[in-house]
C-alpha cells in the first residue's frame, strides 16, 4: 500500500469534498444534523488552518487537520479514513504527523473533541495516550461532547 501524505489547508477542494462526507456521517450517527446544528459553527473546513491529505495509490483516502486553539494549544480536526481504507494504521500515522506538526509550531498540547458513540474515534486516542478532559469552550456548553488531550 503506497501512502502519501500531503499538506494543505482548509480551502483545499479535497479537504472540502472530505468534510461534506464527514458532516453527512456526523449526521447520520446522531440521527440528522438537527441533532448537531449546535457544533457546525465550530466546525467549518475553512477554519481548519493546516490539513493533512493521505493518498493510496493516488486517491484521496483521508484526512486531519490542526486549527490553533490557544497559544499553548492546537486543535485535532476532522480526523476521516474512507471506511474501505480503515484498519490500516492510516489514522494512527495521521496523528503522529499532526502531533510532529504541533510540537514544531510550538505546541505544547493537542486537544481534540468527539463524541462517546464514535467509539472507533474513542478507542484510537485512548490507545495513542490521549486523556479525557473537562470539555473545554465551546464545546463546554454542547451535549454530547467528549474531549481528550495529549501533552506533546
Amino acid at each position: 500500500m503506497a501512502l502519501r501524505f500531503t499538506w494543505t489547508d482548509g480551502n483545499d477542494k479535497v479537504f472540502r469534498d472530505f468534510y461534506l462526507i464527514t458532516e453527512a456521517y456526523y449526521s447520520r450517527i446522531v440521527g440528522g444534523e438537527e441533532n448537531r446544528r449546535q457544533f457546525i459553527p465550530y466546525n467549518l473546513s475553512s477554519a481548519v488552518e493546516d490539513v493533512l491529505l493521505v493518498y493510496r495509490n493516488g486517491t484521496p483516502v483521508g484526512c486531519a487537520g490542526l486549527k490553533r486553539y490557544s497559544d499553548t494549544d492546537v486543535e485535532i480536526k476532522r480526523v476521516w479514513v474512507e471506511p474501505a481504507c480503515r484498519g490500516r494504521r492510516i489514522a494512527t500515522l495521521m496523528m503522529a504527523i499532526l502531533e510532529d506538526k504541533a510540537k514544531a509550531r510550538g505546541c505544547r498540547r493537542t486537544v481534540l473533541q468527539t463524541r462517546e458513540i464514535m467509539k472507533d474515534a474513542v478507542a484510537l486516542y485512548t490507545k495513542l495516550g490521549y486523556q479525557r478532559i473537562d470539555n473545554y469552550p465551546p464545546y463546554d456548553k454542547l451535549e454530547g461532547a467528549v474531549c481528550f488531550a495529549k501533552e506533546l
